[in-house]
């Protein structure tokens, strides 16, 4: 990039008989130095190599995203809520600036209620909170743990509910975190996010936000769930249980969708109408009971058997100190018969072994294989129906709240069905069934 020209500015690149105007944006940091990207006025983004292309400034921009202040704003409203809006980052309060040409938080009080008018009539006071500005692929369990202690706090302090803006790569992982550390919880906490971002007509973000407020003002439960699309129109919304919930597509909006249980709630459109369609859900506690536990360790590994997997990778993980470790397992709850040394050795050293599957759907049973049963009596402990992700989280809970149990007490702890982690009855139902016609 030239120096005179800056992320922000408007520009004119002629290149041979070829003229290009727009806005100069970020690039990665992969980009070659000779390409300038810029949104142009439809709205399209183009790389142009300028090595031999004339660049005209046509106009300097105003301030650039990082120059931003975290912000935090209040409005009022006629509604009987008191809500709070955390934005973490994500997809869901990102837009292009077209003043500028940055990619920059859309959360603003003013802002989010120019896309959910609804917030004005639903609560008497919403607090919105720019908490921070990271890619959700950058979170870890340091963050958790502070993300955790922040969302108690607001709690505690007596909102009606708290609605997290999340992007949707790893919002599973933080919404699990977040069902754990919260314990006794006496209001829903929602993580919303968005496959499109704010600024495209294809964004799915409002309509996510809007069935939280059906969520916060109808749902009996006082759950940790995800609202995202149920359809890719704009015709429903499900709420799902924080520890059951999986994005099992990268870019469609009805991407997250619950795993061996059903949603809790489904919020159908036009008019926000919220429907309980799982009768086994956590209630509401009393607020005197609410408890914040939020500690997290960052000392377990999550592994995905492969044939030909060497099993020392295990040995290395037990080497390096790590206290746990996940392995998602073929079918049943299998790895291969090598592997059963490392996993002993592994319970010889209190290091916690516990076996998933990759089918993603259905329940691990080490009984039936004699595989199985030998992994049994090395000390691997079966993980039930609970997803490889919440599997890992909830150990790095368990060794953040409890350190020092002995190794019978964390295995009795992981099978303790804290959150609704595991669904002990399975129906057909609860399986997708995919449409072959073409």
């Amino acid at each position: 990039m030239a120096s005179y020209v800056s992320v922000g500015d408007r520009v004119r690149i002629k290149k041979g008989s070829l003229v290009y105007e727009g806005v100069v944006l970020p690039k990665s940091e992969f980009s070659s130095d000779k390409i300038l990207v810029i949104k142009l006025d439809n709205g399209y983004n183009v790389g142009v190599d300028v090595s031999d292309a004339e660049v005209e400034v046509v106009r300097k921009g105003v301030v650039r995203f990082h120059e931003q202040e975290l912000s935090r704003s209040v409005v009022r409203g006629s509604g009987s809520l008191k809500l709070t809006f955390l934005s973490t980052g994500g997809t869901i309060v990102s837009k292009v600036d077209y003043e500028t040409g940055a990619v920059r938080p859309a959360i603003t009080a003013t802002e989010l209620l120019e896309a959910v008018p609804e917030f004005i009539d639903y609560t008497s006071e919403l607090a919105v909170i720019e908490y921070s500005r990271l890619f959700s692929e950058d979170l870890t369990p340091a963050y958790w743990t502070e993300l955790g202690s922040e969302v108690g706090k607001l709690i505690e302090s007596g909102v009606d509910g708290v609605l997290i803006a999340h992007g949707t790569d790893t919002m599973t992982y933080t919404a699990s975190a977040l069902a754990f550390a919260l314990r006794h919880l006496p209001i829903p906490v929602v993580l919303v996010g968005s496959q499109r971002s704010s600024d495209r007509p294809s964004s799915d973000s409002a309509l996510n936000m809007r069935a939280s407020l059906a969520v916060f003002k109808e749902a009996p439960f006082g759950e940790v769930v995800v609202c995202m699309h149920g359809s890719i129109s704009d015709d429903y919304v499900l709420a799902h249980r924080g520890v059951k919930v999986r994005k099992m597509h990268s870019s469609r909006r009805d991407a997250f969708q619950s795993v061996n249980d059903m949603p809790l709630a489904r919020i159908d459109f036009p008019g926000a109408k919220f429907k309980l369609i799982n009768q086994r859900f956590i209630a509401r506690s009393k607020r005197e009971d609410f408890q914040v536990m939020s500690k997290f360790s960052d000392k377990v590994a999550l592994l995905k058997f492969y044939p030909g997997m060497d099993c020392d990778i295990i040995d290395f993980f037990v080497d390096k100190g790590y206290k746990a470790v996940v392995i998602e397992g073929t079918g049943l709850g299998h790895v291969r018969n090598v592997c059963v040394d490392s996993i002993a050795r592994a319970t010889e050293e209190e290091v916690l072994t516990v076996i998933t599957t990759q089918t993603i759907f259905g329940r691990v049973n080490m009984n039936v294989y004699s595989t199985g049963r030998k992994l049994l009596k090395a000390g691997a402990i079966p993980g039930h129906d609970i997803l490889s992700e919440t599997a890992y989280v909830k150990l790095s809970w368990m060794l953040g709240n409890y350190p020092g149990l002995d190794r019978r007490e964390y295995v009795e702890l992981f099978h303790k069905n804290l959150a609704y982690e595991y669904n002990p009855v399975h129906k057909d139902s609860l399986f997708p069934v995919w449409t072959h016609e073409y």
